[in-house]
């Protein structure tokens, strides 16, 4: 017997912008319209800490960005638009400036004690402390900016990034255990979480084309240089949600859709320590300010894969996020959709549901989304699948969120696209097929990136990222402000 499965491709979410314009695409719509929300006032006060190079780069991009770089437009115009610069109604309705005095250099001397730390993990702390030394001084200086730009040089990038290459570390894609290399951007995060404002830690490269990033470095974060004017729209569009507070763009609410709240949830093993614990992100609301939770602590099936939440902690954490949602917009949602990178076991989907019942929330979703899967869907040629490819498989869902863009009039990726295999809980109310739509949908609310191919939807890769930096928390008290983990 064939296994049933019909294909269906799904076309572009449409994002909204300022004046009620709709889009697909950020820049366009950022362009057209400018963002969402226009900002408070006219000016992004910034400031910058680095070395002396860096921070000089800097206030060099920032000069050449307000001016514009016209994009690699020659083949893909749609894929690689001009940065249109920051005159009148430029695409944030806003200046960037960085503030006079808000600037802090990490000496030479500094930055070669660091490199000369044999130890990964005391370099990486040296490091954090050092940044975060200058950055206090920022903040208690009487020009505190809305957003800091960390400029890292390579020589330090070297030293800290490789400290997680060197030590073992990985990038963990179970979201089971996490690696005990020293993550110095959780660790930085976690440090600056309680500043008056969030950072954006920016690479030499990016600041400066010139520069050469070692290779070794460049394949343990499989980074690739983009053109000035992606770049550009990329960074501003962070720096704008970080300093403002304002969202520049939110997904279309689909027509008769009810109040939901999205709830993601991943799993992080505390830093050094054995103990596993879960980070929970509730999607944002028009604001973009989401609910962060350090969780529970987790358990895991044998051999230590597949982690879970026992019945109560499922529960708990459930109540938590509602009450928040409750006391924010006043009422309960009408339903609640739960993404998750490991299987619901009963006990847990049984948790939740006590928790919404006691809401009375009368819609649920439920839904593992697993990042890999065995199978695949091929093209006629050899053109990858096109972004927005479903594929119904026995009540499961593959959907390519990378892949062909039409729009673009190409594949962006440099790898075969791989799709996400989602899998709903049978108390799920949805199809699998509506599912479907609205994670692809969710995929586009990335505000560190205007690219229209982002493989994860936004409660998965927020609460991945809360995780990251909640390793180094310790018992602190956490900040639910998305903007400092991001």
């Amino acid at each position: 017997m064939g296994l049933k499965f019909e294909t269906t491709i799904f076309e572009e979410p449409q994002l909204e912008f300022g004046d009620r314009y709709q889009n697909p695409d950020p820049r366009r719509g950022l362009y057209m319209a400018g963002p969402l929300q226009t900002p408070v006032g006219d000016v992004l006060k910034i400031a910058v800490v680095g070395s002396s190079k860096t921070v000089e780069d800097t206030t060099k991009f920032l000069a050449a960005a307000s001016v514009g770089f016209t994009g690699k437009t020659d083949k893909h115009p749609n894929m690689h638009p001009d940065f249109p610069g920051l005159g009148n109604q430029n695409p944030f309705r806003c200046k960037f400036e960085i503030a006079d005095g808000a600037t802090a250099t990490v000496t030479q001397s500094k930055i070669d004690r660091i490199r000369k730390e044999p130890d990964h993990q005391k370099a990486v702390e040296m490091a954090v402390e050092e940044i975060y030394q200058q950055l206090l001084a920022v903040d208690e200086s009487s020009n505190r900016p809305n957003v800091a730009i960390v400029a890292l040089p390579v020589s330090l990038i070297e030293r800290v990034w490789n400290a997680r290459v060197d030590g073992g570390g990985t990038f963990e894609r179970e979201d089971s255990s996490g690696s005990d290399a020293p993550n110095f951007r959780g660790m930085l995060k976690a440090r600056a979480m309680h500043l008056s404002f969030p950072i954006q830690i920016v690479w030499e490269d990016a600041l400066d084309e010139k520069t050469i990033i070692p290779r070794k470095v460049k394949e343990s974060s499989a980074r690739k240089i983009q053109d000035e004017a992606d770049r550009t729209w990329n960074l501003l569009t962070s720096l704008y949600y970080k300093g403002s507070g304002r969202i520049p763009w939110r997904r279309m609410p689909q027509e008769g859709e009810f109040s939901a709240c999205y709830i993601g949830i991943s799993f992080y093993r505390e830093a050094g320590g054995q103990q596993l614990f879960t980070s929970a992100a509730q999607m944002f609301d028009e604001r973009g300010r989401g609910f962060i939770l350090k969780g529970r602590r987790a358990q895991t099936e044998t051999r230590g894969r597949h982690p879970y939440m026992t019945h109560e902690d499922a529960r708990d954490l459930v109540q938590e996020v509602l009450t928040a949602y409750k006391n924010h917009h006043r009422h309960y949602p009408a339903r609640v959709a739960v993404l998750k990178t490991s299987r619901f076991r009963d006990e847990e989907a049984d948790g939740i549901v006590e928790a919404l019942d006691a809401a009375g929330t009368e819609m649920k979703d439920l839904v593992w989304v697993q990042e890999s899967s065995s199978v695949k869907v091929l093209r006629d040629g050899n053109y990858p699948v096109m972004r927005g490819t479903f594929v119904e498989l026995d009540g499961k869902g593959l959907l390519y969120t990378n892949g062909s863009i039409p729009y673009y009039g190409t594949y962006p990726g440099q790898y075969d696209p791989r799709p996400l295999l989602l899998c709903p809980h049978k108390s799920s109310d949805s199809t699998v097929a509506q599912i479907a739509k609205e994670v692809l949908s969710m995929t586009k609310i990335n505000w560190n990136s205007t690219q229209m191919n982002q493989k994860l939807p936004i409660p998965i890769r927020a609460a991945r990222k809360v995780g990251e930096v909640l390793k180094y928390v310790g018992d602190g008290k956490v900040s639910s402000d998305y903007t400092r983990y991001m």
